[in-house]
């Protein structure tokens, strides 16, 4: 069906259930980023297939929210005679309901897949022109959607101690004291990364991300309730949990919820992470909830040093691989031959080749040219195109392995580059060495480290509309919380074991884009000084493309960070390659 006919048969559903507008988020009922087929209603009622951005469909109008990754992708994806499309910033959806609906009308919302907080900024919207929020007891999209696949039923699988660094109870113990401190019975649990990490299970409900649809309430006596489909649970699996983890059908968890309130148990709940029915059902019911963040999130962000080591041991696995790619690339790219299709499978044929490697870590991107510019584009068979010459090609990739997640992006010339890319790849190159090496006090977050990156661009008056950097999981999502590298109002502070990206990029529509992307471990700095200082480890090992630096822009001691990073890069790698692959190697990491 088009998905003309998909507004069409949704308008219907909409007045059906007297609703004026309805609102479609990118997200599940676990305020995931990445989601399974079932969860993709964005996708199905507008065309856009991005990973992040909000719909609202009303009986006459609708529109489509995105940031600045997606400005080009939604005016590709998106028919603009059937909807508005609209930066989030400069036109935000709250604005759109306000001039699209009148004193008295509903507007629909899903409260599985909305936060308590987002759903008291919309109504706070709506009350200035009259208008209602109502939560809906079925999503209009699941109803009209004909083909809607249906939830996955991957088994669970046990995540080995040896990996995680700890046991699913010792984890209990921590969260359960956690819970004493914040006065609280029970906390519920809902993010997918985090009930996988307490757990210690892993499973491949979601493409490229290691989880199991399933919800959990973690308890101050150290037991837990796990509320996952029954079948995908084996006899292993449960005595692996033990007999402190309760294992109840997916489908109890709200009335489990009914029960803390009846008990008038004290509940913790997180408002950024925990969905309003999770509130309402709590609140309905008689709990006490002290809001607070997700127990797990700050444990699982900051690694513990079985999980350092681990993501360590997985980037020089994974350098070998990404060595071989870019050896391959020198020879056929050339050739005028090869397409982003073909490289994305070559690429997979090398991580495949690897140990202790399970899946990617994400749909890999590869660029080349224009496409290149999209900063999250998704290669198809109708977009797919050849690396041209005298251009450049941009790949952005990852693996899931049993000891940690990887995440890199190299971007290559393909020809002879222009003196315009050549500048704008080595001011993207500063800001990422800058970085690198910047050290900071501890308390400091990420927002204020993220002009570091960009002043080499700003010098010239070019910036990029993403962050700069984002948490990473140990095999677990590629992109995880709460750290973050990057514009805006958040200050959670930066933690020895926390890893994150260092992503600077520039894009030129229509002609090219340029990323450069290494994993970073936060560490305490040894050394004399007035207050505890904090700097980065660097975990990413790959070369860069020498042909893209411009040695005169660069400062002395960036000059040395390259060749101190290509030294490693080929102490690293070296032992992992042979023949004409390790003879290109050494050739690219000579000092500059």
């Amino acid at each position: 069906m088009s998905v003309a006919t998909n507004l069409e048969a949704l308008r219907g559903e909409l007045k059906a259930q007297g609703l004026s507008a309805f609102l479609i988020p990118i997200t599940d009922e676990h305020m995931s980023e990445y989601v399974g087929d079932y969860a993709q209603r964005i996708t199905w009622a507008t065309g856009f297939a991005g990973s992040a951005g909000n719909a609202a469909i009303g009986l006459d109008a609708a529109a489509v929210f995105i940031d600045g990754r997606y400005t080009i992708q939604v005016k590709q994806e998106v028919d603009g005679t059937l909807f508005g499309r609209h930066h989030f910033q400069e036109y935000p959806m709250l604005k759109w309901l306000q001039d699209h609906v009148t004193s008295g009308e509903k507007v629909g919302y899903d409260p599985e897949l909305a936060t308590i907080e987002f759903v008291e900024s919309l109504q706070l919207a709506l009350d200035k022109v009259g208008a209602v929020a109502v939560a809906v007891d079925q999503n209009p999209v699941d109803i009209v959607w004909e083909s809607q696949p249906a939830e996955p039923l991957s088994p669970v699988v046990m995540h080995d101690a040896k990996y995680a660094g700890k046991t699913a109870a010792e984890k209990r113990t921590d969260i359960a004291a956690e819970l004493e401190k914040k006065g609280a019975d029970s906390a519920v649990i809902t993010m997918l990364d985090s009930v996988a990490w307490a757990f210690n299970i892993r499973g491949k409900d979601v493409l490229n991300t290691p989880v199991v649809h399933a919800f959990a309430l973690m308890h101050k006596d150290e037991t837990a309730d796990l509320f996952v489909e029954q079948s995908k649970v084996s006899d292993d699996v449960r005595t692996a949990l033990g007999n402190a983890v309760r294992i109840r059908p997916r489908e109890e968890f709200y009335s489990a919820l009914q029960d803390l309130g009846r008990q008038n148990s004290t509940v913790l709940v997180d408002a950024t992470t925990n969905n309003s029915k999770v509130f309402k059902s709590l609140e309905k019911a008689g709990a006490t909830l002290v809001k607070g963040q997700d127990p797990c999130i700050l444990p699982k962000a900051v690694k513990n040093p079985v999980e350092q080591q681990g993501t360590r041991d997985a980037h020089i696995r994974d350098g070998a691989a990404i060595s071989k790619m870019l050896h391959w690339l020198s020879i056929e790219a050339p050739k005028g031959e090869i397409d982003e299709l073909d490289c994305v499978d070559k690429l997979w044929s090398f991580r495949k080749e690897l140990s202790m490697i399970n899946d990617r870590s994400f749909d890999t991107i590869s660029g080349a040219g224009p496409n290149g510019a999209l900063c999250h584009y998704r290669v198809s068979e109708e977009t797919n195109r050849k690396l041209d010459q005298n251009s450049l090609y941009l790949f952005d990739s990852g693996g899931q392995f049993n000891d940690g997640t990887t995440d890199i992006t190299r971007t290559i010339a393909v020809g002879t580059p222009t003196a315009e890319m050549i500048e704008n790849y080595t001011r993207v190159l500063k800001g990422h060495i800058q970085l690198t090496l910047m050290k900071f006090p501890q308390g400091t977050s990420g927002a204020a480290l993220d002009t570091i990156a960009r002043k080499p661009l700003w010098d010239v008056g070019l910036d990029y509309d993403h962050g700069t950097g984002h948490g990473v999981g140990s095999y677990l999502a590629v992109h995880e919380g709460p750290q973050r590298i990057a514009k805006g109002n958040n200050e959670i502070p930066l933690q020895a074991g926390m890893i994150l990206s260092n992503e600077p990029g520039y894009y030129k529509a229509e002609e090219y884009g340029i990323r450069i992307e290494n994993l970073v471990l936060v560490k305490e700095l040894e050394g004399t000084y007035e207050r505890p200082m904090l700097g980065f480890e660097n975990l990413t090992w790959a070369p860069l493309d020498p042909t893209l630096i411009d040695r005169a822009l660069l400062t002395e001691e960036e000059k040395q960070w390259v060749n101190d990073y290509h030294a490693t890069v080929l102490e690293m790698i070296s032992p992992q390659i042979d023949g004409e692959a390790a003879d290109w190697l050494k050739k690219v990491c000579a000092p500059i």
